[in-house]
């Protein structure tokens, strides 16, 4: 038996050892791969990055592409002073952060009715409003803006407030609708027991639990309003009222050729929204997903 199982085993081995050779190929492989996609992805950032702390004197002589030969934090300054970004990022601030708040406060309470209570034509109400969704925003620019025109409200950030709520808490709703009823119902149905009212079960235990689809649905909708361009210009007229994407665009105008501080701007008005990535980066990939498995 052992003559017979020796060759065997001799031929096992070459195989063994090739299939491993391969694996540590196409492992190698996969990670050059991806090294190089994700260097070619941020070989823009790294450009903008270096372009906001050269003087234009250096860009004009040597090219924006050629290696920097200076360095300078006045463009930043130019930016935040003169381009108007401090008063634009305060704009932004003050509309991204109540949005955020009232938005995921009415889809939680919303969300927790439609999830854990038997309500008439409920999934209807779910449907309208994904569906609202679902419908192009630029063929409801022109009524936005006479609405808000006939509300009194146009050119106002309260009116800017109203907008990203309407068109946000519909697909919050519809998220955190199929987070919150996959909670047990026995959870529930032992708060009842102890003489919890619905406003308890709501505020101790339904969203304590749902802790995570709040927190990557408050990663993404900051990065969505913050970052957000087309209802600002369809409801702003006045250039101190613009958020810091508008404000952006009015810096490309104003200095038109200075690459340098067009590339600090950008760096301004990115700065937040990385932060919060940052922050809540756990959260903010799980978001992409989120759903998915409940």
């Amino acid at each position: 038996m052992s003559a017979v199982h020796a060759p065997v085993s001799a031929t096992h081995r070459p195989t063994s050892a090739g299939a491993l050779r391969r694996r540590r190929a196409a492992t190698a492989g996969f990670h050059l791969g991806a090294g190089a996609l994700a260097f070619l992805w941020l070989l823009p950032i790294l450009l903008v990055l270096v372009t906001s702390v050269r003087s234009f004197n250096d860009i004009a002589a040597h090219g924006l592409g050629s290696p920097p030969r200076s360095f300078t934090l006045d463009n930043f300054r130019q930016a935040w002073v003169d381009g108007g970004q401090q008063r634009a990022l305060i704009n932004s601030l003050t509309v991204t952060v109540p949005c955020v708040l009232l938005t995921l406060a009415q889809a939680a309470m919303a969300a927790f009715a439609l999830s854990r209570y038997e309500m008439p034509f409920r999934r209807f109400l779910l449907l309208l409003m994904l569906g609202g969704n679902l419908l192009p925003p630029q063929i409801l620019l022109i009524p936005v803006s006479k609405l808000s025109e006939m509300m009194g409200i146009y050119d106002t950030l309260p009116a800017l407030i109203g907008v990203q709520i309407g068109f946000g808490v519909g697909f919050y709703v519809f998220v955190l609708h199929g987070f919150m009823r996959a909670i047990p119902a026995e959870i529930q149905q032992a708060a009842v027991v102890d003489g919890a009212g619905p406003w308890q079960i709501f505020w101790r235990i339904i969203l304590p639990l749902t802790r995570p689809a709040l927190a990557a649905l408050s990663a993404l909708s900051f990065t969505w309003i913050f970052n957000d361009l087309l209802w600002a210009i369809t409801v702003l007229r006045s250039d101190t009222k613009m958020p810091i994407t508008a404000a952006l665009i009015g810096l490309q105008g104003q200095y038109v050729s200075m690459w340098n501080v067009i590339a600090a701007g950008s760096v301004i008005a990115a700065a937040p929204t990385v932060a919060v990535f940052l922050r809540f980066q756990r959260h903010f990939v799980a978001g992409l997903n989120i759903g998915a498995v409940k």
